[in-house]
């Protein structure tokens, strides 16, 4: 009777955190560290979660690249695609490969580390706002430096990827582009192509727990478009500082609970 009524409760728990996580990602992303948790509440092993939580998530990437292929720099695509894909395709391999309890205790400092850098994103927003409103002459950057600048990058978005999104776009800049929107979308596209490399391999391997899978996809697509709708409205300095409250909270109970 217990155990009936506690796996209840986190089936509740999976559905809210989905839901939670797609308004989170529409609106400033962060919402692994929701959804994440979840999946092992469900019991899910640590790898297994991580992989389906990423194939729960992607979708959402997808309909966002769809919507800003317009902005995109076609000068650039060939590194960025190389990059997220072999970038990509590596994190998710060594995720893999990467034992149940080694990663377990790797989990509360990446959730550390990605809670700081959207801690950090904020100021470098600010900076790359500023350096796109300044005029400027197009100019192409050095594509094999950007391209191995890129690489360990997309390697961390195929192991776990939350946060990474503004290191694509903090690289970019500091290669020389400057326009505010193709920043914008070659950060979505690269982060949709190496989580999706990712996906085809946690697929293919059978790490993914579909049941659970198909639950958080859903509610995540769901929160999503709430979230989409209400994006533009919030103050995107308080949605920062709930993601990051959100990522430290839970990486804080993850060292309580390795400890």
């Amino acid at each position: 009777m217990i155990a009936g009524f506690n796996l209840h409760w986190h089936y509740v728990w999976l559905v809210t955190a989905s839901l939670v996580a797609g308004v989170m990602n529409a609106m400033a992303g962060g919402g692994s560290f929701l959804s994440f948790p979840a999946m092992l509440a469900m019991g899910v092993l640590p790898i297994q979660a991580n992989a389906t939580n990423t194939v729960a998530l992607w979708p959402g990437q997808l309909t966002s690249v769809a919507a800003l292929r317009g902005d995109l720099r076609r000068d650039l695509l060939p590194v960025v695609c190389g990059a997220a894909i072999l970038g990509g395709v590596s994190g998710a391999v060594v995720l893999l490969k990467t034992g149940q309890m080694t990663f377990l205790h790797l989990v509360p400092w990446l959730l550390l580390i990605a809670s700081l850098l959207f801690w950090v994103s904020g100021p470098v927003s600010q900076w790359l706002r500023r350096r796109s409103a300044e005029p400027h002459l197009p100019r192409t950057p050095a594509l094999v430096p950007l391209f191995f600048v890129l690489l360990p990058v997309s390697f961390y978005i195929g192991y776990f990827g939350a946060g990474s999104g503004f290191l694509i776009m903090t690289a970019l800049a500091l290669f020389g582009v400057e326009e505010m929107h193709a920043l914008n979308s070659l950060k979505v596209l690269a982060a949709c192509l190496a989580n999706l490399c990712a996906v085809v391999i946690f697929i293919f391997s059978g790490a993914v727990i579909w049941r659970y899978c198909l639950i958080s996809m859903v509610f995540a697509g769901l929160g999503g478009y709430v979230g989409a709708q209400y994006a533009r409205r919030m103050n995107a300095d308080v949605l920062r500082r709930i993601v990051v409250i959100t990522g430290c909270v839970t990486a804080t109970y993850f060292f309580w609970r390795n400890g």
